[in-house]
């Protein structure tokens, strides 16, 4: 099989609710996020001969995805009162709500199921939360 690989970075500040430990504090990572597409074969024809995608529309595409995050703060949905989220809003802060507890492991499979939903062929997805720890979800046995 062949296999590509892109990453895309962002930087965004998290807290998981109901932690007990450093992480139930809001705090902020540099998100790195790869994705490995694939094909068993490479076009044959035409201005993509000899490719499994055109690099540059896989880099876009999760470029497109990682920008909405860009620097926002991401919260689990109902993890904070709406009071609170308000006096923020009013204050201009981005935030980002989202359906999971924003976990490493937890963006692993949301940037898995985006990039697919674009057509991709995933194989695999890995979001760094910081250089030494990384969460992968794959396809691959």
């Amino acid at each position: 099989m062949y296999v590509i690989k892109t990453r895309s970075m962002f930087d965004s500040a998290h807290f998981l609710k109901d932690y007990e430990g450093k992480c139930a504090n809001i705090h902020g990572h540099r998100w790195i996020v790869t994705v490995d597409v694939g094909s068993e074969t490479v076009e044959e024809s035409g201005p993509y001969r000899g490719m499994v995608v055109d690099f540059g529309k896989l880099k876009a595409d999760l470029k497109e995805e990682t920008e909405k995050l860009d620097h926002t703060l991401i919260m689990e949905k109902g993890s904070i009162s709406d009071t609170t989220k308000q006096a923020m809003k009013e204050e201009g802060f981005r935030m980002v709500e989202v359906d999971f507890r924003p976990t490493a492991e937890n963006f692993s499979k949301y940037f898995y199921d985006l990039m697919a939903a674009k057509g991709y062929t995933v194989i695999r997805v890995r979001v760094f939360e910081t250089p030494e720890n990384v969460a992968e979800y794959t396809t691959a046995q």
